[in-house]
């Protein structure tokens, strides 16, 4: 009972403890934001999470791992082996000039955090602080992991490769989101299929060119092209389950250089998300068939090239229950739901696939300051007042795990 005593007393101080610090936090994802740095290239990001991992007596930190990536431990105090969990955050930002007007945007003309990295990093930060100062309250171990690459560079996957799971391996792990699309003082946390997986696809279409006035001439892949798009279409309308989440979109289209030519070739590419390996195996041999068929019969040939991506984001609903209980300490439980199925992907999926986990969504929506603007916008900002739900929620959540039987 003097256990749980210590760890409720702990907890009841701190949204103090979180609200006196807060300043540095924002001035810790500010900076990050003014310096940000893309997939695999994190160099002054790694090295600024070191500093502020030392500098809050952190001494078990491992660089370099899958190139940038810090992996960090925290050991309880009390006695016993305790649980090990494992907490994460992304540190990579995304090619994109910036058009915010603030004193703290990007430095790096071409280079933006415009999907919220900078503010996973400083959450991240400041949890570690909060459970650094409250060792005493718990056995085991929490793991850190600052994960380069997010954005397409598999840098969850090369992590996993290079061993940040391992020594010790956790038992939980849990992550966190910035969600431009809820409001600021809302906690999403959905068991099961969070977020689709997603994979590349990039198909040429090799006709034969000639004179745009002579089209009977030639095999024109540009129109070869358009009726395999149009058919596209019906892929997900015919082809899948219609309570199954699925998308193929074109989002590329390459060919000819002038307005009289039909040229030889014709490409281009997109993205397929689904919520299972069924619907992933469907829409990419679907996709192989059409193209080649469609072009086949046009005279042309299709050669398509599905390039493998992530894993839907499936969170274990045991662990995604201690995350919706320690929100709800936070923000209170009406405004801490399940939320939809999100169809953009993450990797954070390569960890919950080998241990389970939850990932949550932490809204940063602020209407009335205008800040309205979606990831992977060039005015993407957030209001930084979520941060510090995050720290609490995810500060809450680690204890709880580490803390119960």
């Amino acid at each position: 009972m003097g256990e749980e005593s210590n760890v409720a007393t702990t907890l009841d101080r701190l949204q103090a403890d979180i609200d006196e610090i807060m300043p540095g936090v924002v001035a810790d994802r500010r900076h990050l934001h003014m310096h940000p740095e893309v997939g695999y290239q994190e160099v002054k990001t790694a090295a600024f999470v070191v500093d502020r991992l030392r500098s809050l007596g952190i001494d078990e930190i491992r660089t370099g791992v899958a190139t940038t990536g810090v992996v960090a431990l925290i050991r309880g105090a009390k006695p016993g082996a305790g649980k090990v969990v494992a907490l994460r955050a992304d540190m990579d930002a995304l090619p994109i000039l910036e058009e915010n007007e603030v004193d703290y945007a990007s430095l790096s003309p071409g280079t933006m955090h415009a999907c919220g990295h900078d503010s996973h990093v400083a959450i991240l930060l400041a949890t570690a602080r909060m459970l650094v100062e409250r060792r005493d309250d718990f056995a085991g171990t929490v793991k850190l992991l600052f994960q380069p690459a997010e954005e397409g560079g598999g840098g969850a996957k090369a992590m996993v490769e290079d061993g940040a799971l391992d020594g010790p391996f956790p038992d939980a792990v849990f992550g966190l989101h910035i969600w431009q699309h809820t409001d600021v003082g809302v906690v999403e946390a959905r068991p099961g299929v969070a977020m689709l997986g997603g994979d590349g696809f990039v198909i040429t279409i090799r006709g034969q060119g000639g004179h745009g006035a002579q089209p009977h001439l030639c095999v024109d892949p540009i129109a070869v092209a358009a009726q395999i798009i149009g058919a596209m279409q019906t892929i997900v309308a015919r082809e899948v389950d219609p309570i199954q989440p699925a998308v193929v979109t074109v989002g590329s289209f390459h060919a000819g250089d002038a307005n009289n030519v039909i040229p030889d070739v014709a490409t281009f590419g997109g993205t397929l998300r689904f919520a299972t390996d069924e619907v992933r195996a469907v829409l990419r041999d679907r996709l192989i068939d059409l193209a080649e068929g469609v072009a086949t019969a046009m005279r042309a040939t299709a050669e398509v090239t599905v390039e493998w991506g992530v894993a839907p984001t499936v969170n274990d609903p045991a662990m995604t229950e201690i995350v919706k209980a320690a929100a709800a300490e936070v923000v209170g439980a009406d405004n801490v739901r399940d939320g939809e199925i999100r169809t953009v992907s993450e990797d954070m999926c390569e960890f919950l696939s080998r241990v389970p986990g939850c990932y949550f969504f932490l809204g940063s929506r602020n209407a009335e300051r205008g800040l309205t603007w979606g990831h992977h916008t060039a005015k993407f900002d957030i209001d930084e007042s979520a941060m510090a739900i995050g720290v609490e929620t995810m500060t809450r959540t680690a204890l709880r795990f580490l803390t119960t039987s």
